[in-house]
C-alpha cells in the first residue's frame, strides 16, 4: 500500500532476479517502479494482472495447503482492519473536516472582529471623537490607542512607525482642540485591554489563512486554482465533504448557497438564481455584469471537473486547473473584446453585435434652483426689438380689419331685414286702396275727398322715408 519494500519481499525477490527470465507481475504500480529501480527487474501492470490477482485471492484455500478455513477467515479480518486503518489516516473525508472547521472558524473570527472594533470605535469616541475620522484602518487605530492611551500623551507620542508624517500631524493637531470628555484611568485601561484583545485575534486570524491554503493547496489543488482558496473551503464546508460534493452536478455547484432564493424564484415562478457561493471567485468578480452569468455556467462546469479529479484522481498537481483556468479567461476575453460568433452557414460570420462599454453618466449638480430669487430677464438686441414691434403692429391691422368686416356684415344683415318688413306694410297698404277706390268709382262722390287722396299718399310716403 505504502510503496515500499520490506526486507522479506527482498529476500524473495532477489532470489528470484538470478533465474527469472520473463517481467514480474505486480499488482501496484507504485510498487513495480520501486522494484524496477533497486533491484533492475521488468515489472507488469494491467487489466489482466488484476484479474490474475482477483483469481488467486478466490482461489487461496486450494493454493496454500495446510491452512484452515477459520485460520483464514481471522487473517482476512485482520487484514482488512489494518487496510481500513491506513486508510483512514490520509482518507480525504479524515482531511476535509480539517478545511470544513477552519473556514468556519474563520468566517466566525470575522464577525467576532467586526464587532470588537465597532465596540472599541464607540468607547473610544467618548474621550477622542476625531480620532476615528482620521484612521480609517481599524488594525492601526488600535495600535495607536494602545501605544498612546490618552488624549493628552498625543502631543509627546511618537507614531512614524505606525503612521506617515501628514496623518501623525494631523491627530496631533486634533488631539489639541477635541471635543471629547475626559475619562477616567480605569475606563482607558479597559479600553487598552479590548485593543489588545483585537490585535492578537487579527494576527491568528492572518495565520489561520495561511493554514487553510496551504491546507485547500495539498488537498484540492485543482479547485484552488479555479475559484480560490476560500469559495472552495465554503463549497467543501457547504457540501459537507470533498466526495460529497464530487457527486453534486455543475448546475447544483453553480447554485451552492443560493438555495432560498432558488426555492423563492420555483414559488413564485421568476427567474431562478444564476450563482450562489461561486459569485465571490474572481473570474466571475471580472466580468461585465452582461456577461456574468455565462461565465459563473462555464466556472461551474469546469469546478466540477477540478473537484471530480482532486476526489478520485491519484495525481496531486494543478496543471489541469491551470489549463482550465486560460481557457475560460480566453473565452472571457473573446465575450468582452470580439462579441459572440453567430452560427452562419459559413460560421465564420461575426455577430452583428455593438461592443460593449460601460458608460456611467455623471450628473453634475444645477444650484439654479436653490434661489428663491426671481430671474432677471436678459437684455434683448435692437433687432430682436424692431422684430417685435413689426409684429405687433401686424396683428393689430389684422385685428382691425376683422373688425371692420364683423360690423359691415352686421349692418348688411339689419339693411335686409328692415326691408323685408318694408315691403310686408306696402303689400298691406296697396290691398286696403283697393278696398276703398271701388265704391268711389261707382257712385262718383264730391270731388274734395278725390283730391284730398294723393296728398295723404305724398304724406305717408315721406314718413316711410324718414324712417327708412
Amino acid at each position: 500500500m505504502e510503496g515500499k519494500i520490506n526486507k522479506q519481499l527482498k529476500k524473495v525477490l532477489k532470489k528470484i532476479v538470478k533465474e527469472a527470465h520473463e517481467p514480474l507481475a505486480v499488482a501496484d504500480a507504485k510498487l513495480g517502479g520501486v522494484i524496477k529501480e533497486k533491484l533492475n527487474l521488468s515489472c507488469i501492470h494491467s487489466p489482466v494482472v488484476n484479474e490474475l490477482m482477483r483469481g488467486i485471492r478466490s482461489q487461496m484455500d486450494g493454493l496454500i495447503p495446510g491452512v484452515e478455513p477459520r485460520e483464514m477467515t481471522a487473517m482476512c479480518l485482520g487484514l482488512a482492519h489494518s487496510l481500513s486503518r491506513y486508510r483512514l489516516k490520509f482518507s480525504a473525508d479524515k482531511v476535509d473536516t480539517m478545511i470544513v472547521q477552519a473556514i468556519s472558524l474563520l468566517d466566525d473570527l470575522d464577525k467576532e472582529l467586526n464587532n470588537y472594533i465597532m465596540r472599541c470605535r464607540e468607547w473610544y469616541g467618548w474621550h477622542f471623537p476625531e480620532l476615528g475620522k482620521i484612521i480609517s484602518d481599524n488594525l492601526t487605530y488600535c495600535k495607536c490607542l494602545q501605544k498612546v492611551g490618552d488624549r493628552k500623551n498625543y502631543a509627546s507620542a511618537k507614531l512614524s512607525e505606525l503612521l506617515p508624517e501628514d496623518i501623525e500631524a494631523e491627530v496631533k493637531a486634533a488631539a489639541e482642540i477635541s471635543m471629547g470628555t475626559e475619562v477616567s484611568e480605569e475606563d482607558i485601561c479597559n479600553i487598552l485591554h479590548l485593543c489588545t484583545q483585537v490585535i492578537e485575534i487579527s494576527e491568528y486570524r492572518t495565520q489561520l489563512y495561511e493554514y487553510l491554503q496551504n491546507r485547500m493547496m495539498a488537498i484540492a489543488p485543482n479547485v484552488t486554482v479555479m475559484v480560490g482558496e476560500l469559495v472552495g473551503a465554503r463549497l467543501i464546508a457547504h457540501a459537507g465533504s470533498l466526495l460529497n460534493l464530487a457527486k453534486h452536478a455543475a448546475s447544483t455547484v453553480q447554485i451552492l448557497g443560493a438555495e432560498k432564493a432558488l426555492f423563492r424564484a420555483l414559488k413564485s415562478r421568476r427567474d431562478t438564481p444564476k450563482y450562489g457561493l461561486i459569485y465571490h471567485a474572481s473570474l466571475v468578480g471580472q466580468t461585465s455584469p452582461k456577461h456574468k452569468g455565462k461565465i459563473s455556467r462555464m466556472l461551474a462546469a469546469k469546478t466540477v471537473l477540478a473537484i471530480r479529479y482532486d476526489a478520485f484522481g491519484e495525481d496531486s498537481s494543478s496543471a489541469m486547473g491551470v489549463e482550465n483556468r486560460a481557457k475560460l479567461e480566453a473565452r472571457l476575453r473573446t465575450l468582452e473584446d470580439r462579441g459572440i460568433r453567430k452560427i452562419s452557414g459559413t460560421g465564420k460570420a461575426l455577430a452583428k453585435t455593438e461592443k460593449y462599454e460601460h458608460k456611467s453618466e455623471v450628473k453634475t449638480y444645477d444650484p439654479s434652483g436653490d434661489s428663491t430669487l426671481p430671474t432677471c430677464s436678459k437684455k434683448r438686441k435692437i433687432d430682436q426689438v424692431d422684430k417685435e414691434e413689426e409684429t405687433t403692429e401686424k396683428k393689430a391691422k389684422k385685428a382691425k380689419i376683422k373688425i371692420k368686416v364683423e360690423e359691415e356684415v352686421e349692418e348688411e344683415e339689419e339693411i335686409l331685414v328692415v326691408e323685408e318688413t318694408s315691403v310686408k306694410k306696402k303689400k298691406k297698404k296697396d290691398k286696403k286702396k283697393h278696398i276703398k277706390e271701388e265704391p268711389l268709382s261707382e257712385e262718383e262722390p264730391c270731388t274734395s275727398t278725390a283730391i284730398s287722396s294723393p296728398e295723404k299718399k305724398k304724406k305717408k310716403k315721406k314718413k316711410k322715408d324718414t324712417e327708412d
